[in-house]
């Protein structure tokens, strides 16, 4: 690897390890075996560094959901215990990507200071609720799904995401499981919707 990539690993681990406001510039420098001069020349800032290797990570694991949730359907299960199957291991990644999520959180504070950062997350989320509703809907991402589709369920879905791993984080025995997503779902199914 050159200097810029061994930069976008250490720039990782920090993230991992450390968070984004605990990251100096120093750690990176150490983690990547690299000069600290070498992060203004490559990346120009601390801060335009973080963002690169965020997104790298964040890239990582969306890509691994996408194929959790593409397994979504499959089997001899009822759409409901698919569903809570399909939350039980989304909530399983929570554990195996912990800082991941903690630093996407912290990335949400940070963007507020930086445009690129921002207009990533929200292509992020713009593509996560279009394939939320994809894969939900049984239809394909390519296809334009519906655009009140990716506008409305995706849109819901990615926001009982957010909700979820934000309880996670906070405190994981108490935190949903897939099962439930699935019972509190139907009820309020119910009071939104009473003759259902």
């Amino acid at each position: 690897m050159g200097n810029r990539e061994d930069l976008l690993a250490g720039a990782r681990r920090c993230l991992e390890e450390k968070g984004w406001g605990r990251t100096t510039v120093r750690d990176i420098a150490t983690a990547s075996g690299v000069s600290m001069a070498a992060i203004g020349y490559h990346f120009g800032s601390r801060e335009a560094l973080l963002t690169a290797a965020l997104i790298s990570a964040l890239d990582d694991w969306g890509t691994q959901v996408g194929r959790t949730l593409g397994a979504f359907g499959a089997g001899d299960a009822t759409p409901a215990e698919r569903y809570a199957a399909m939350w039980d291991r989304v909530i399983e990644s929570f554990a195996e990507h912990r800082t991941l999520w903690l630093a996407s959180i912290e990335a949400l504070v940070q963007a507020e200071h930086s445009d690129e950062l921002r207009r990533y997350l929200a292509g992020g989320q713009e593509q996560g609720r279009r394939g939320l509703a994809a894969v939900l809907d049984g239809s394909s991402e390519l296809d334009g799904s519906s655009e009140e589709g990716a506008g409305t369920l995706g849109a819901v879905h990615l926001a009982l995401l957010t909700g979820v791993v934000t309880q996670w984080l906070t405190d994981p025995a108490q935190a949903p499981t897939g099962a439930d997503v699935v019972t509190g779902l139907r009820r309020l199914s119910r009071i939104v919707d009473p003759g259902s």
